[in-house]
C-alpha cells in the first residue's frame, strides 16, 4: 500500500546520508550562482554542485523550515528565496513519500498538494538520470506550485547514492516496463491522495522517456512535456553502425553506485555487450523496447499532447532521432530546437540558478501545460508545430573581470538568437544545394566544394580521383570537447567553440572547401542550413572496415571555424583495396553561414564521442567514381 509519511524538518538527522544544509544558503551564495549563469552540468561533466546544495536546500526548506526554526540557528535561504519558500507553503502543503511498486519497490517521492478548494491539475515530474533524484528540480515544483498544480515528484527505481532519502529502491530499468509500471503506480498513489482534476508528465532527459512511455501505456496522462528527450533509445545508443560509447559511459556514472548494485544482470549484460561491440542486435532490440517511437499508435489512441525540448548539438540524444519520432506523432505537438547541448537550455530553468531571469524553454514547456491541463487559451492553440533557434545569431559582448577591468576572453549575450516558427518539420526545408567534391588543389592543398548547376553530366574534376589518409588517429577535427556537455553549455551561454582549420591534420583527415560564398538574395547570409544535410562518398581501406566521421564547418576569413554538424558513419565487410560506396544522413542544423564565410566539409576516422571502425595506421581512402560521383547536399531554406 502506498505510504504517506510527511517529514516534520528535514534536517540532515532525519534524513540520514542527505548532505548536511544546516549552514544554509546566503544572499552571497544565491548571487553567486546566479551570476555564474551554470544550469544542470559542473566543468568536469558530472551535476553541478551548487544547483545540488539549492535544491536539497528549498527542499530543507519546504518540508518543515528545519534547523532555521530552532533557536539561534541561522537562516536556511536569504530572504527573497524564504518569502518565495514560504509563498508556497501558504498555497500547498509539502511531503515526502515512499510509493509501493506492483512488485514491492518503494519510491522515493514529494508532494506539493494544494491547498484550496479543488479539484487542481497535477504535475508529474520523474526525476533526471542523476544521483540525486528529486530535490535536484525542486525550483520548477515551486513554480508549478504558484501556478495552481499539485505536484508530485520522484525518483525513478534503482537511481540514487545510497542512504539519500531521495534515492528509490530497486535496480535501475533504463525506462523499461517497470518505469512504466511505476508510473502507472504514482498516477494511481495521486488520485487516492490528492484526487487531481487531470493528469499531466513533465520529465527532464530519463524523466522526459519515461514520461513518453507512460502516457503511451496509460490513458490517465492527459499531457506530455518532454526536454531533453529521445523518441528512439536504440538509434540515439547505436546508428550508422556507431556506438555512442562517450555517452554511455556519462550516464553510468551517474547512477550513484557501480554496475553490479543498479543493474540487474540482464541489464549489465546488455551495457557489457554494449561497450564490448558484442551482440548489438540485442542491444536495438532492448532499446526499441525502451523507445517512445515503438508506441505511437498509443500515443495516438490516447490523444496526448506532446511537447518536445531538444538541442542541436546535442551529445546524449542525437536531434536527427527525436525528429523522426517527432514527424510521426499523430497528435497536438510541438518541437522547440535550441542552441547548446542536453539540457543546458531548460537547466537554469528547472533548478533555479537564474531566478530572476525569465527561462524561455522552460515558459514555453509551463504554457503547454496551461493549456493541456487547465484549458487556458494563452496562444498555444496558434502555436505552429516547429519552432528553431538558428546558431549562432544572438549577439554578445565580452565579460570583464570587475576587479581588473579587463576581458576574461568570455562573452555574454545581450541580444538573444534568432527563433522560427514553421507548421511543421517539412516546411523547415525549402531547397537543397548540391556540392561536388574534387581531388586535391596544388600542392595537395584541400579539394573544393563546387556548386552543382543543373541536371547534366557530372564536370571531370569531380570523379576520378581517390584521396588517402592514415586512419585511427583522432584530429583537431571533434564534434565538441570532453567531458559532455561542456561545449554545449558555453554555446548556449555564447561562447560556441572556436576551431582552427589549420590544426587540422590532414594526415589524418581530409577537407573540401567552397569559395566564399556570397549571399544569393543580397542580404547576409552566404547560405541559410536547414535540415538535414546528406553526404556521398566511395571508400577503401587497407582493412576490412573503416570509420568515417564528417563535420561541416562554418569557416572566417582567418581560417578560424564554428561548427554546423556532424555524423559518424562505420563500414563494415570491407574488401581491402576495393571501393565501397556509402551515402549518411548528418544531424539536422538550422545554421546562417555569413557571407564572406566558407562551408568546409572534414572526413576524419575518430572522435571521442564514439566508437571507431578503423584499425590505427591502417589507411582510408574517399574518391569519386564517374558511376557514383561523391556530393555533399546542403538544405536550405
Amino acid at each position: 500500500m502506498p505510504q504517506d509519511n510527511p517529514i516534520a524538518t528535514g534536517s540532515s538527522e532525519e534524513f540520514p546520508g542527505f548532505p548536511d544544509v544546516t549552514a544554509g544558503l546566503t544572499a552571497a551564495d544565491t548571487a553567486r550562482i546566479a551570476e555564474s549563469g551554470n544550469g544542470l552540468w559542473a566543468a568536469d561533466g558530472t551535476v553541478n554542485a551548487d544547483a545540488v546544495r539549492l535544491g536539497q536546500t528549498l527542499a530543507t526548506a519546504l518540508l518543515g523550515g528545519g534547523p532555521a526554526e530552532r533557536a539561534g540557528a541561522e537562516p536556511l535561504l536569504p530572504a527573497e528565496l524564504a518569502a518565495h519558500v514560504e509563498e508556497v507553503r501558504g498555497l500547498a502543503w509539502p511531503a515526502y513519500h515512499r510509493i509501493e511498486a506492483a512488485d514491492g519497490v518503494r519510491l522515493s517521492a514529494f508532494s506539493l498538494r494544494q491547498l484550496g478548494p479543488g479539484p487542481h491539475p497535477l504535475v508529474v515530474v520523474p526525476a533526471g538520470w542523476t544521483p540525486f533524484g528529486w530535490p535536484l528540480f525542486l525550483w520548477s515544483y515551486l513554480t508549478l506550485a504558484r501556478k495552481g498544480y499539485h505536484v508530485l515528484a520522484y525518483t525513478p527505481r534503482g537511481l540514487g547514492i545510497p542512504g539519500l532519502p531521495s534515492t528509490s529502491e530497486g535496480f535501475v530499468d533504463v525506462a523499461g516496463p517497470h518505469d512504466w509500471a511505476d508510473g502507472s503506480a504514482v498516477i494511481d498513489f495521486a488520485v487516492e491522495h490528492l484526487a487531481p482534476s487531470t493528469i499531466g508528465f513533465l520529465g527532464e532527459s530519463y524523466g522526459s522517456g519515461i514520461s513518453q512511455l507512460v502516457a503511451a501505456h496509460d490513458d490517465r496522462v492527459a499531457a506530455v512535456v518532454a526536454l531533453s528527450t529521445w523518441g528512439n533509445l536504440a538509434t540515439s545508443l547505436y546508428d550508422n553502425k556507431t556506438r555512442h560509447l562517450a555517452a554511455v559511459k556519462a550516464l553510468i556514472g551517474l547512477t550513484g553506485g557501480p554496475v553490479e548494485d543498479k543493474f540487474d544482470e540482464g541489464n549489465q549484460q546488455i551495457l557489457a555487450d554494449f561497450q564490448a561491440d558484442r551482440n548489438l542486435d540485442k542491444v536495438v532490440t532492448w532499446g526499441r523496447l525502451r523507445s517512445p517511437e515503438s508506441y505511437l499508435e498509443l500515443t495516438r489512441e490516447n490523444e496526448t499532447p506532446t511537447f518536445f525540448s531538444n538541442t542541436w548539438h546535442e551529445s546524449l540524444f542525437a536531434v536527427n532521432q527525436v525528429l523522426t519520432t517527432f514527424e510521426a506523432l499523430q497528435v497536438p505537438k510541438r518541437l522547440n530546437l535550441w542552441i547548446g547541448d542536453h539540457a543546458a537550455p531548460e537547466g537554469p530553468g528547472l533548478i533555479g540558478t537564474e531566478p530572476r531571469k525569465v527561462n524561455l524553454p522552460m515558459a514555453e514547456a509551463y504554457a503547454w501545460l496551461d493549456h493541456h491541463l487547465k484549458g487556458e487559451s494563452n496562444g498555444v492553440e496558434d502555436w505552429e508545430q516547429v519552432s528553431n533557434q538558428v546558431m549562432f545569431t544572438y549577439v554578445t559582448e565580452p565579460v570583464t573581470d570587475p576587479g581588473t577591468g579587463e576581458p576574461t576572453g568570455e562573452n555574454r549575450i545581450v541580444e538573444p538568437a534568432v527563433r522560427e516558427t514553421r507548421a511543421d518539420w517539412s516546411e523547415v526545408t525549402t531547397g537543397v544545394e548540391v556540392f561536388g567534391l574534387t581531388g586535391d588543389g596544388a600542392g595537395g592543398a584541400d579539394g573544393l566544394l563546387v556548386p552543382r548547376v543543373g541536371e547534366g553530366p557530372t564536370p571531370p574534376e569531380e570523379t576520378g580521383w581517390r584521396r588517402a589518409f592514415v586512419a585511427g588517429v583522432d584530429t583537431e577535427a571533434t564534434a565538441m570537447d570532453m567531458p559532455l556537455m561542456k561545449t554545449g553549455q558555453a554555446e548556449w551561454g555564447g561562447n560556441p567553440k572556436i576551431y582552427d582549420t589549420r590544426k587540422i591534420d590532414r594526415r589524418h583527415a581530409v577537407a573540401w572547401t567552397t569559395e566564399p560564398l556570397r549571399a544569393p538574395d543580397g542580404g547576409q547570409a552566404g547560405r541559410r542550413v536547414r535540415g538535414i544535410p546528406r553526404l556521398r562518398l566511395t571508400v577503401r581501406s587497407t582493412s576490412t572496415s573503416a570509420g568515417l566521421v564528417a563535420h561541416l564547418l562554418d569557416v572566417a576569413e582567418d581560417e578560424t571555424a564554428r561548427i554546423i554538424t556532424h555524423e559518424p558513419l562505420n563500414v563494415y565487410g570491407l574488401t581491402p583495396e576495393q571501393d565501397t560506396t556509402v551515402t549518411w544522413r548528418l544531424q539536422a542544423a538550422a545554421y546562417d553561414i555569413p557571407a564572406g564565410h566558407r562551408l568546409m566539409l572534414v572526413v576524419d576516422s575518430m572522435d571521442p564521442l564514439y566508437g571507431g571502425a578503423s584499425i590505427t595506421w591502417t589507411q582510408t581512402a574517399v574518391g569519386s567514381p564517374e558511376d557514383e560521383p561523391s556530393f555533399l547536399e546542403l538544405p536550405l531554406g
